[in-house]
This record gives structure tokens, C-alpha cells and sequence, in this order.
């Protein structure tokens, strides 16, 4: 008997050698839209939004950054979502101005899907590109990366492609024809994604999703966006259907299928004619957010996944993440410039005309938000301004989710005080004025609702408060 046991333990112990997998649980299903409510998420069981305020998209494609340092920081807030771009398309260190810029690798801190040939002469140093042929440890880093975030929670939207917003990000792309030994991409920067125009790249462009897609498949922690940005630089419509038409070729033959999300506009648009496989709708900039109102009736999940130009101070990127959520958006990234290289803690002191701001200080009132939202049965909410009936203070604003006569989120910009005329259902609720910088509870109030209307008198503020409301359980 026990020499049948040890052939036994043998033989399984090849197996797995030959096999690692083959006796791994399955993993678990990737996030996925809410069953209840499409506008919000399901992750490992749990209903989920996605709160950030995460650095400029080079975690995997700079091999100089140490993005372990970096989704520790992001673990320490309870922060939940990241941005990467895939590495075809990174910038030069002039580019927007950005002091060392995650996306501008120095010279042979290139990582690149694609694998580099024997012939020298690729424009950022070193040798050229071959775009038949894939770079095993980039794959490495990547998947790497999506294992490290998994594990502290994160979820990951990784960019496939960006346009080329100038001449010098063009300069330096591997598909650009003096950048690859394949022939292909000797067009200029802004046909590089028209299928019609595109000079060859567009069996390197889909080989690289079905890669991706592929290589990719089991991790839960992520999400595919087509493009970053595409209503710049030449980027068709045509041409972001065929990408997402790929990413479901690709994900047909395999168990788990991953989310889709696309990039519709800076601020707000009206959406026409969406692919079916696209669950996420991004917008940059989404201050007001009332692209999510006009785009309700698609039941899908919206998000304000790239923030910046309003100077660096914290005060504009809170309330864009608290109007954005409270307007029923599920992702929420601020793009935060204190993550490079060398301070992946997120403590670099970026100089006054950075695009944006970003510090620990705000990752702390990305937390408040975040714990905010999650304090709620928030499935059960949708957006609902009508409840408050009174007119607020100069230039003052509001954004509320409800679940009529039960639970209320409230968040007020423009103070100093107000006083607020609800309509509620008749009942008694626990309201908590809460400072969205701190989380801590600033004033609790005892709410009985008789009447057609109720009056509820914020504590001073300044510039924003907000409100958390539940009625009292009875027996």
C-alpha cells in the first residue's frame, strides 16, 4: 500500500510539474456589471465602485517604476482601481508639460508588447521593433502587476491604444515604420487607427488584443478600454468597433469574459449607437457629470477616468469625485502627479504649473468617498436631485442618491450654510453631516418627517459637506 501511494503522489507530482494549473481552483469570475444595478459593479462577491487617485499609466510599460510601492500606497486607502496603458504608445519627457512622467521612460526602461529585432535604430534608443514577435518579459511584468493588484484589491483598466496627439509621441510608437523591421506604419501619426489608412498595422493591432486578451484571461481584477481619447488624432469609430469586435472574437472560445469599457468625450456627450460589448462609458474631465443623466437609459456602468487642468490643489478633484458618484458613476480616477519613479509612494513634490495635483493628503479624501459610498446599500440607490426643493447658496450645488423613504447620500459644494427643504416620506431618520476631508461626523440630527416638506439646517462649511441619511428601523 504505501508503495502504491508513493507512485500515487509521483505521478501527481509530475503532473504538476508538466501542469501547474491542473489542480488549481478555478478562478473567480473577472468583475463584472451589477445584476441589481447595471450602474455599479460586482467583484469577488461584493458590490463594488471604484474609487482612485492613481499615477499616469506607466506602472507596467517604465521598468525604472516599482509598482509594488505603488499599489501598497493605493492599499493603505482603501483606494480600488488603477490605469495602465499597455505600452504602445508612450510619451518624451517634454510631453504636457509633466515633470518625470511615468508614460516617458528613460532609455532602455522601455517595456513594449511587442519584441525588439536585431537591427538598431529605434528613435528612443536601442533597437528596432518587431511587430511579429512579442516581448516575453514585458508579458512577465504585466502579469506580475495584475497579480500584485489582485492581491490588494485593485482592479486594473488596462488602455489598449492612445492616439498620437502630436508629432513626438508618433516619433517614438514601434508601429511608426521607422521604429519596426515589418514594413508597416509609414503613414502620418492621425491614420494610424483608420482601418482604410492605416498601412499595414491593422493585423498588429488586432494580434496585439487577441494577445492581450488571451494571455489575460484569468485574472478578475480587470477591464479592456479600446482607446484612450479617440475623439482625438484620427481615431474612427469604425476602427474602435473592429477592437471591440476582436476582444469578443478572442474571449468566445474562453470560460471568462472581461468588460469593455470605451472613452466617449471630455466632459459630456450624448452616446448613439454604442457597441453591444461596451459596459463601461468613460469621460474625462466630467465636471458637471450630467452626461451620465442623459445616457441613463442604457443601463450601463459610467465613469470619469481621467481628471487634470484645474490647477493642483485638492478642493476641484474632490468635488468632481463626489459629484461624479453621487450622479450614479461607478469609477472615479483622479489622475494624480506625485507618483514617479523613485517616489512611488506617491510623495514627489511636482512643481506648480503640473497639469493636476494629486498627494497623500487627497488619497485620504478619496478614502472618506469611497467609505462614504460603501457605508450605503448603494444598489438600491439611483439619482434623484428632486428630493431637495429649496434654492442653495450662490453658485452653491448639489448631488443626491436615493432610496426613497430609506437611505440618502448628499453632497453639497457652496457654503457657508443652508438650510435644505426635503421631500421625504413620512418617517423618522438619523442625519449625519459629514466632512468629506476628514470623514469625521461634524453634526448628527434627529429628522421627523410629518409634513409635505422637511427642513434640515446644515453646520458651517466651507466649500462642501455632506449629508448621510437612513430612516430609523422600527418594530
Amino acid at each position: 500500500m504505501r508503495t502504491l501511494t508513493r507512485i500515487g503522489l509521483g505521478l501527481i507530482a509530475l503532473v504538476t510539474a508538466c501542469d501547474p494549473t491542473a489542480f488549481a481552483v478555478d478562478p473567480p469570475a473577472p468583475i463584472s456589471l451589477h445584476p441589481d444595478n447595471p450602474r455599479y459593479f460586482l467583484f469577488r462577491g461584493q458590490p463594488t465602485v471604484l474609487v482612485t487617485s492613481a499615477e499616469h499609466y506607466g506602472s507596467v510599460l517604465n521598468t525604472d517604476f516599482n509598482y509594488t510601492k505603488y499599489l501598497d500606497e493605493l492599499h493603505v486607502h482603501r483606494l480600488n482601481m488603477t490605469r495602465i496603458f499597455s505600452g504602445v504608445y508612450v510619451e518624451d519627457s517634454k510631453s504636457f508639460g509633466i515633470t518625470r512622467n511615468t508614460l516617458a521612460p528613460l532609455e532602455g526602461k522601455y517595456a513594449c508588447p511587442w519584441a525588439r529585432s536585431d537591427t538598431t535604430g529605434y528613435a528612443g534608443g536601442g533597437k528596432k521593433f518587431d511587430l511579429t514577435k512579442w516581448d516575453l518579459a514585458y508579458f512577465a511584468r504585466l502579469k506580475d502587476f495584475l497579480a500584485k493588484a489582485g492581491e490588494r484589491g485593485i482592479v486594473v483598466e488596462l488602455t489598449l491604444f492612445c492616439p498620437f496627439y502630436d508629432d513626438s509621441m508618433w516619433r517614438l510608437s514601434p508601429m511608426n515604420a521607422a521604429n519596426n523591421v515589418n514594413g508597416v506604419g509609414a503613414v502620418h501619426r492621425e491614420a494610424v487607427y483608420d482601418r482604410e489608412k492605416n498601412g499595414g498595422l491593422q493585423a498588429p493591432h488586432e494580434a496585439l488584443v487577441r494577445k492581450l486578451v488571451t494571455e489575460l484571461r484569468d485574472f478578475d481584477n480587470l477591464y479592456f478600454e479600446i482607446c484612450n481619447e479617440p475623439y482625438f488624432g484620427g481615431v474612427t469609430e469604425d476602427w474602435q468597433r473592429r477592437v471591440a469586435d476582436v476582444i469578443v472574437e478572442a474571449e468566445k472560445p474562453l470560460a471568462r469574459k472581461h468588460l469593455v469599457s470605451q472613452n466617449i468625450a471630455n466632459g459630456s456627450q450624448k452616446i448613439a449607437n454604442p457597441h453591444p460589448a461596451v459596459s463601461i462609458f468613460n469621460f474625462h474631465y466630467a465636471t458637471p457629470p450630467n452626461t451620465i443623466g442623459m445616457n441613463a437609459e442604457l443601463k450601463k456602468a459610467f465613469g470619469d477616468d481621467e481628471t487634470g487642468f484645474k490647477g493642483t490643489g485638492d478642493a476641484h478633484y474632490r468635488m468632481e469625485g463626489w459629484e461624479f458618484l453621487l450622479a450614479g458613476g461607478g469609477v472615479y480616477n483622479n489622475l494624480d502627479y506625485s507618483f514617479v519613479a523613485g517616489h512611488e509612494d506617491g510623495s514627489f513634490q511636482y512643481p506648480p504649473k503640473t497639469p493636476g495635483g494629486g498627494n497623500r493628503a487627497f488619497r485620504g479624501q478619496m478614502a472618506v468617498l469611497k467609505d462614504f459610498l460603501t457605508g450605503f446599500d448603494f444598489v438600491k440607490m439611483s439619482p434623484n436631485n428632486k428630493v431637495i426643493l429649496s434654492a442653495l447658496p450662490p453658485k452653491g450645488h448639489a448631488r443626491v442618491l436615493a432610496e426613497s423613504g430609506k437611505q440618502y447620500a448628499v453632497y453639497l459644494h457652496g457654503g457657508p450654510e443652508v438650510t435644505l427643504v426635503l421631500d421625504l416620506p413620512p418617517g423618522r431618520y438619523q442625519a449625519e453631516w459629514v466632512d468629506p476631508l476628514t470623514g469625521r461626523v461634524l453634526k448628527t440630527d434627529a429628522v421627523s418627517a410629518t409634513g409635505p416638506t422637511t427642513d434640515l439646517k446644515s453646520p458651517k462649511y466651507d466649500p462642501d459637506i455632506a449629508l448621510r441619511m437612513r430612516r430609523e428601523k422600527t418594530d
